[in-house]
């Protein structure tokens, strides 16, 4: 038996009683009220659920829930009308009711609207628990891994979490540099401040200054108001300036002065800007070669170099795997409410025997691309779409072989067809598989793109690394 209650309101005394011999059988606590105006008094917190007329005396049914949404009262209403017209329908839908009944109106399907909407409820319930459990679970919850090289890299972190030293994490795309930083923010003394997170590849130039630190009104022809920039709003907390590496010489200059003198001024503007702020920064380059080669500053590589946290590539830790894919099939599963789908034996092999180009974040697109194949049952192997070999992967990144094209004889048009496979390839590998971005950074139109993947049979979620 239930103790919800519910308020059932209409003019007629017949219907009320009716509703509420049947719904008090069910063990439902029942409230009635003949008018509009009565459901509004009648309402309280303790009110779960209201069955109400249509057509009642001053304020009618639909008015009624028009002033619940104005209030922003929140509770469940079923609408009981004996005109069942769809525009009636949508519009009690519109302004917040769960479902309307039709008069006359069968007694089972009464009950059965009720056990709905509070099954309904219930598992709403349900859902809004697991995501905030989701969402405030500790960052270092979520980093997974037992190998010696992941055991190095806790190590670090602790140690260094509590000071205010600036750390640069290294390592290839999707090892888990961002979640890196997340968990020293999350352990350090600027916990209590923001993240802030930049992300410095997907910004040109002209914007990138502009978004670290902000401008004054009218510094160029859009700056209608003053802006804040990342590191402002960062202050007290932690700014994260993901693929540093990709910083023009000039920005690098301005950011060089904010980690030596800890103060800036918003483009535009002439008044120094202090702010107390730890940096982490992190890059998939060698950012040692790019200072060799003049494409990174080697005083600034040495500010953001203090303490030094290398992410291996999946390859390296393949021991980790077992661990990542329960990890990732409690995340993924089919709905909130499911239990986490099972693997195959075959199927983890599969997964242990990959190369993984695209490291932790390829892992984790594979497990959740194949829960929903396998409906949340047992994921076997042909549920699995891995990507590229590593080898494959590490060709692409290296350019092009020509002469070894004219080593081995291969016809213009050949060779031509594996170029353009290659050139498609790596540019869904920068965009991380967004179509849309890959056509922009080929200089095509997105339907040409796509053309182009179905002839050579290139998928763009396998392509991400």
């Amino acid at each position: 038996m239930t103790s919800k209650r519910i308020l059932v309101a209409d003019d007629d005394p017949v219907v009320r009683a009716l509703l509420r011999n049947l719904l008090s059988a069910e063990g439902y606590t029942i409230a009635e009220a003949k008018t509009g105006n009565e459901v509004l008094q009648a309402l309280n917190d303790h009110t779960d659920l209201v069955l109400m007329d249509v057509r009642m005396p001053d304020l009618g049914g639909m008015e009624v829930l028009q002033r619940l949404k104005e209030q922003g009262r929140e509770v469940g209403v079923l609408m009981m009308t004996a005109y069942g017209s769809s525009n009636l329908a949508i519009r009690a839908i519109q302004l917040g009711a769960y479902d309307y009944i039709t008069k006359p109106f069968e007694l089972e399907d009464v009950l059965l609207t009720v056990r709905r909407y509070f099954e309904h409820q219930a598992l709403t319930a349900e859902v809004k628990d697991l995501r905030s459990k989701v969402a405030g679970r500790d960052p270092a919850e979520r980093m997974v891994g037992q190998s010696p090289k992941m055991l190095e890299v806790y190590k670090t972190v602790g140690r260094i979490a509590q000071s205010d030293a600036t750390v640069l994490v290294t390592g290839e795309t999707g090892t888990g540099k961002e979640l890196v930083a997340e968990v020293i923010h999350q352990n350090s003394a600027y916990r209590a401040g923001p993240l802030v997170k930049v992300g410095c590849a997907s910004l040109p130039e002209t914007l990138l200054e502009s978004e670290l630190f902000g401008h004054e009104k009218g510094a160029f022809t859009s700056a209608v108001v003053q802006r804040k920039g990342r590191f402002e709003l960062a202050h007290k907390g932690t700014i994260f300036l993901d693929e540093i590496g990709e910083m023009t010489l000039s920005t690098q200059k301005k950011l060089l002065r904010v980690l030596q003198e800890k103060e800036f001024e918003r483009v535009g503007g002439s008044t120094p800007i202090r702010v107390d702020t730890r940096v982490i920064a992190a890059t998939n380059r060698n950012l040692a070669d790019e200072v060799a080669n003049g494409k990174f500053r080697e005083d600034l590589y040495y500010r953001l170099n203090v303490i030094a946290i290398d992410m291996p590539p999946l390859r390296e830790r393949k021991d980790d795997i077992p661990l990542l894919v329960e990890h990732f099939l409690d995340k993924h599963r089919l709905t909130p409410t499911s239990p986490p789908a099972k693997i195959s034996e075959e199927a983890m092999a599969a997964l242990e025997a990959h190369d993984w180009p695209g490291n932790v974040r390829e892992l984790e697109n594979s497990i959740a691309r194949a829960v929903v194949l396998a409906q949340g049952g047992v994921i076997t192997s042909r549920h699995l779409l891995l990507g590229p070999s590593a080898a494959e992967s590490r060709i692409s990144r290296r350019g092009l072989d020509l002469a070894g094209f004219l080593d081995r004889g291969t016809p213009l048009p050949e060779a031509l067809m594996q170029i353009e496979r290659q050139f498609l390839v790596e540019a869904l590998r920068r965009a991380d598989g967004v179509e849309l971005e890959a056509a922009s950074l080929l200089g095509i139109e997105l339907e040409t793109l796509l053309a182009k993947l179905k002839r050579f049979g290139l998928s763009p979620e396998r392509q991400v690394a």
